[in-house]
């Protein structure tokens, strides 16, 4: 194999399945999790379909830039899984049948009482030269194949077979290419913007330049992903992470709501649970989205205690107690409307607190006054209610994560508060 400062990496998936809307490459995003544990960084991914043609094309462009080559896929016994043919093509070499994989492969159907059917034949066939790479889960050998320029590896496509064939029999041979120890951390935070994050973290970027730092947006949370990398130790690139870390969450304060991988659910029944309180919600528009991920945490019956799904008027005035006046006067989709559905729903639930939420998801019954995307959310304790007007963008599910993730927000923040005092 060449050194490790000449070395390019690729993967190659096989498939023309993936090149339909239909399936996705899971695949490539496992392989380049491990490999980067490695310090191994990956140059290219390229999927292709199972034509000779352009399986042909794929490979001699990826044995061409780069020496680390990792294909998936296209190892099965049907006329279309043409992998290790078209490889042996590629490289001038022959295929040889191996009767000790062949009886493997007949033993493996036997334990399930079957016939070998007779195209499984050909997955007893390996390419000169080539170290078989045992498929404990399946029918498919892999092969690991080096050549003057490049190190090419074979793999199953279902994931099944592939990860604990990589663990197993790939992980360790990869080992002697292994550069730096690498340790990950995650911040997520909630109320907050990519560019208020932006501003607030502009003094931070000089301080922390030997960590990565990755930024994951999507609608309701931003994440920010670190990695730091030692030639040292796995403790040192842990120090990084950590020190930049603490102060990344010094100066978001708290918008960050976990630094250890926690859903936003999570954290909030960890508080209520510590504090021995409980919480029941009342939802409109969300269609009981809140009270699913509240309840899809483990333990979540020791602090939730009822849930109420109001989606028209008649259900918040007769389940929830809301003012028929208000609804009328200000309409369902309101801050009227919301205080009331979450201080009715606390008071009849006997809870601690209460979350509602009510709005308009879309993509229709939105107004000039009201557009699609305007949603109000409440907290109602003993003392107080708190109403938050917000303004979602995207579809429907987005507006409806968005508005779950701002009420479960809003009592994270406020039982942080209460913590303080």
């Amino acid at each position: 194999m060449k050194p490790a400062k000449d070395r390019k990496t690729e993967i190659l998936a096989v498939g023309s399945e993936m090149l339909t809307p239909h399936f996705q490459d899971t695949n490539s995003l496992f392989l380049t999790e491990r490999l980067n544990d490695l310090g191994i960084d990956v140059h290219f991914k390229t999927i292709v379909g199972d034509t000779w043609e352009n399986l042909s094309l794929a490979m001699q462009q990826a044995f061409d830039r780069s020496s680390l080559v990792i294909v998936t896929g296209g190892l099965g016994p049907t006329k279309d899984d043409r992998t290790r043919e078209v490889l042996a093509s590629v490289l001038g070499k022959k295929l040889i049948f191996k009767e000790a994989l062949l009886q493997k492969i007949e033993k493996r159907f036997a334990r399930r009482r079957m016939n070998m059917p007779a195209v499984n034949k050909k997955q007893a066939y390996i390419i000169e030269s080539s170290t078989v790479l045992e498929n404990k889960n399946g029918t498919a050998p892999g092969l690991w194949i080096d050549t003057v320029s490049n190190t090419i590896i074979l793999l199953p496509g279902p994931p099944h077979e592939m990860r604990p064939m990589f663990e197993s029999d790939v992980w360790p041979r990869l080992q002697t290419l292994k550069k730096h120890h690498i340790f990950r951390g995650v911040i997520k935070t909630a109320g907050l913007t990519e560019s208020r994050i932006e501003s607030y973290m502009e003094d931070i970027y000089p301080k922390i330049q030997d960590v990565q730092l990755t930024t994951l947006a999507c609608p309701g949370q931003i994440e920010l992903h670190l990695k730091g990398t030692s030639k040292e130790s796995l403790s040192t690139a842990k120090q990084k992470v950590d020190h930049a870390t603490k102060l990344i969450c010094d100066v978001l304060d708290e918008g960050v709501y976990t630094t250890k991988g926690e859903e936003l659910e999570e954290v909030v029944g960890k508080y209520l649970k510590k504090k021995h309180q409980t919480l029941a919600v009342a939802e409109s528009c969300t269609g009981g989205y809140l009270g699913h991920r509240i309840t899809n945490v483990p333990g979540s019956s020791n602090y939730f205690l009822h849930g109420v799904l109001a989606y028209n008027n008649k259900a918040k005035t007769d389940l929830l107690g809301v003012s028929p006046n208000n609804i009328e006067k200000f309409g369902a989709v309101s801050p009227q409307v919301a205080k009331e559905m979450a201080a009715g729903i606390r008071e009849r639930a006997g809870a601690d607190y209460g979350l509602s939420i009510t709005g308009i998801a879309g993509p229709s019954g939105g107004t000039k006054d009201k557009p699609v995307g305007l949603v109000y959310t409440a907290l109602a304790s003993e003392k107080e209610v708190f109403i938050k007007k917000n303004l979602f963008l995207g579809n429907r599910n987005a507006v409806k994560f968005q508005s779950s993730q701002k009420a479960l927000d809003m009592l994270r923040r406020y039982l942080l508060h209460m913590s303080k005092t």
